[in-house]
């Protein structure tokens, strides 16, 4: 999720938050990431202050395990310790009411779960390929069904690791064994998009997870090629050469092998596991209107159309996937993106498909004194639900992330409980 820190001339924002300044940091062009389930349809209508949930309304959260962000607490814990921790972060999602939980089971080219494919993430024993000795993923999917939860696992596609030595990989690890599969850039590795064996790969490494555990959801965040670096220039000159020759430019190309993997992912999830939802949270803005008429009223440095080769708008209006949950990491009033303008963008995307909406909120920057004043207010999040309740193409929210929902420091998080999730919610629909 977010890279957190900054805010204010153009700067490049990162999900996640994982690596270095937050996603609060808009870049900007001006100055200034078979347990039974519950009997769907058991919420109940209401709205602020009347305690009630739309049947069929998303609230989640991130669980985010890159870098230790919200679980494990830290590398090396016991597998006790770490299962503690793993239910206490569920129990606070049914303490919030909320009713999904979107797990980071394969943060960087590695598993929470025991993989053929992959080695064990060092997130959870300090060593990449160690086994922790138990199965998180499935502790995670019965202990969810258990509290009445969906359980969606969340997975990276292409990011291989935070750094740039391949040395430091498992000497297991796919891309230590397939180095011509490998890209570094911006001090990290990461596949190559563009090479049907990767995306054929990491396909089916995700799919061993959804074949294995009766995840509800299969869930992407915004990294597919990454987010531009000043100054770097991404290495796939090669894939091109071999590859592009039948797109107008670079870009084109980009953009048809991010389609494809997701196009690709959509269908095999229908068929390995029918029923089970596919999902992405791409970065908040698709593209500028000053770029493209059909984009949004900001003003945003990073366009993921443009920068990620993503083609966000264009995956929801063809119901290439089962709901979209844009990162609205912004204030309303935020001048670059006013996350009153862009909820009724989104929301204009999704009408008349098969889309579900739900929208990305940024509980982490709550309270937090780097960011801009309306964020040290504990209401902000909450008025964020009201005004989504004039758009019914708004299905639901999605809450980044764990930490902050378990421990509220803000109190941003029990506001919103308070005036919008009176009675626990049924099953998103």
């Amino acid at each position: 999720m977010p890279s957190q820190r900054r805010q204010g001339a153009r700067v490049r924002v990162s999900r996640r938050g994982f690596a270095a300044a937050a996603l609060a940091a808009l870049a900007t062009t001006t100055t200034g990431s078979a347990a039974p389930r519950p009997a769907p349809g058991t919420g109940t209508t209401g709205g602020p202050g009347r305690g009630g949930a739309a049947t069929g309304e998303m609230r989640g959260m991130w669980v985010a395990t890159v870098t230790n962000r919200d679980w494990p607490s830290r590398p090396g814990l016991s597998a006790g310790r770490q299962r503690a921790e793993l239910l206490a972060h569920l129990d606070a999602a049914v303490r919030a009411r909320l009713n999904t939980v979107m797990l980071q089971v394969r943060p960087t080219a590695d598993a929470l779960w025991p993989s053929p494919h992959e080695p064990w993430s060092q997130y959870l024993t300090g060593t990449q390929g160690a086994d922790p000795g138990w199965d998180p993923l499935d502790t995670a999917v019965a202990e969810a069904h258990a509290r009445g939860l969906h359980l969606h696992a969340w997975f990276n596609p292409y990011r291989v690791a935070l750094h740039a030595d391949p040395a430091r990989l498992a000497p297991s690890h796919p891309a230590r064994r397939n180095p011509g599969w490998v890209i570094p850039y911006g001090g990290k590795l990461y596949y190559d998009p563009g090479l049907p064996e990767v995306r054929a790969f990491v396909r089916e490494a995700m799919l061993d997870a959804v074949r294995r555990y009766p995840v509800d959801g299969v869930h992407f965040d915004d990294y597919f090629y990454p987010y531009p670096v000043a100054g770097q220039t991404f290495g796939d000159d090669a894939t091109y050469d071999r590859y592009g020759a039948a797109f107008p430019d670079r870009a084109a190309w980009r953009r048809d092998n991010v389609d494809r993997l997701v196009h690709e992912t959509a269908e095999a999830i229908r068929t390995v596991r029918p029923g089970t939802r596919f999902g992405i949270s791409p970065f908040g803005v698709w593209r500028n209107a000053d770029v493209d008429p059909r984009g949004s009223d900001t003003r945003a440095g990073v366009q993921s159309y443009d920068d990620q080769h993503a083609d966000t708008r264009k995956w929801a209006r063809e119901n290439w996937i089962d709901y979209i949950c844009p990162q609205l990491y912004w204030n309303i009033g935020f001048a670059a993106a006013d996350y009153a303008k862009l909820l009724p963008w989104w929301a204009d995307v999704v009408r008349g498909s098969g889309t579900r909406l739900y929208a990305g909120e940024a509980l982490y920057k709550a309270g937090d004194p780097a960011q801009p004043a309306a964020w040290q207010d504990p209401a902000e999040l909450s008025r964020h639900l009201t005004l989504a309740k004039r758009y019914p193409e708004a299905r639901g929210h999605v809450f980044f992330a764990a930490r902050e929902v378990t421990a509220d420091p803000a109190g941003a998080m029990a506001r919103v409980v308070a005036d919008h999730y009176g009675r626990p919610a049924g099953p998103p629909s």
